[in-house]
């Protein structure tokens, strides 16, 4: 296969991965509103791979039978199991890609800004909640922010930073040749250590965020009791700027203000960018979760002391800790799109030389020590 004939078999792949994913999407949107727009977009993808499958069929060049990529089919079932808001900004991003690829291609450039536009209208979706306003439909209201993809994210950053600092710290120690027991003890300190600061860090984070929420929506309510018409002014204003006109704005402020409650939540979500119900999250569910992730990555460089010993438990949790590097790796292609191959075999190339150096440097220090 030459390279033009690679590259438009590339695009065609890329194109019908976004369709099959978002006629996934429409199919896990309960909002019929926003399913509609997800079935609008699979249809425009689908009408791009059709105009790269002519391309390459003018080109001389064969397609393949179409079976959606890991990540399509990983992405799909997150969005299935924990909702579609769960992989929005991953879409997004991808969507962001994928412009900036084809603005490279003298043949694609007419595709770019429907693929920006893609990326904004998923960035708005991502922000609002409650479906779309007004007759406009792609004109986005209301969707509070979640923590969606980012949450993905930070669950494979989490895993990673636990599994790569205990693995570190294992094998520094092993190489320091402490006793089969000083060192398991080690992993498990390690392990304990890390998770609970990980715990404290992010409880005080939300916790501090949700505090800060708080203390901005009591001042937009005492400005709403003192200064209601300047309220209903900025309230217009951000209409205006999402694409209403001056008079539609005003009556939509209008009714909003008439109410207190309705006017304090519109001001939060809309100007302030926060949703009231949930301000950030539970702080205590954020430490849980950190603790759990971090656990589930610096157990495993520790798991085989607990059954074996001397070298034969240190080649085991290089293993064991490779297998989950390389895993850690092949789930940061779902925000990044790269070959799964590749970006596994990067992380365990990377965390294997780094253990590698904390090793050495235990063996001298031991040894030092030792002598």
């Amino acid at each position: 296969m030459n390279s033009e004939h690679k590259r438009l078999l590339e695009n065609w792949t890329e194109e019908k991965n976004s369709a099959a994913l978002y006629a996934s999407l429409a199919v896990s949107e309960p909002d019929p509103r926003l399913s509609e727009i997800y079935r609008r977009m699979a249809a425009s993808e689908e009408k791009h791979a059709a105009g790269w499958e002519e391309k390459l069929l003018q080109a001389g060049g064969s397609l393949p039978r179409f079976s959606p990529s890991w990540r399509t089919r990983t992405l799909s079932w997150l969005a299935k199991k924990f909702g579609v808001a769960a992989v929005l900004p991953t879409l997004a991003a991808t969507e962001t890609a994928n412009s900036n690829s084809y603005a490279s291609q003298p043949d694609a450039r007419s595709l770019v800004p429907v693929e920006r536009s893609h990326a904004v209208l998923l960035q708005q979706m991502n922000k609002t909640s409650g479906g779309v306003s007004g007759d406009v439909l792609a004109q986005m209201e209301g969707r509070h922010r979640t923590a969606g993809g980012n949450a993905l994210r930070a669950a494979v950053l989490g895993a990673s930073d636990g599994l790569v600092s205990n693995f570190n710290l294992v094998m520094g120690v092993a190489g320091a040749e402490l006793s089969h027991t000083g060192i398991l003890l080690t992993g498990l300190a390690g392990l304990l250590a890390g998770a609970i600061s990980m715990a404290l860090g992010e409880w005080i984070s939300v916790q501090s965020s949700r505090e800060l929420y708080e203390r901005q929506i009591e001042t937009e309510r005492d400005e709403i009791l003192g200064a209601p018409e300047e309220e209903m002014e900025e309230l217009a204003l951000i209409y205006q700027a999402r694409g209403l006109d001056e008079e539609a704005a005003r009556s939509v402020a209008r009714s909003l203000m008439a109410n207190p409650d309705t006017a304090l939540d519109a001001l939060a979500r809309d100007e302030l960018g926060i949703n009231p119900e949930e301000l950030g999250g539970s702080a205590w569910e954020a430490a849980v979760t950190s603790f759990l992730l971090f656990a589930v990555g610096a157990i495993l460089p520790v798991f085989p002391y607990l059954f074996l010993v001397g070298q034969t438990a240190v080649l085991a949790s290089a293993a064991l800790s490779a297998v989950g590097l390389f895993a850690i790796g092949a789930a940061t292609t779902l925000f990044t799109g790269r070959p799964v191959l590749m970006s596994g075999l990067r992380q365990v190339l990377f965390g294997l030389v780094a253990a590698a150096v904390t090793y050495l440097v235990g063996h001298m220090i031991g040894v030092n020590i030792a002598g």
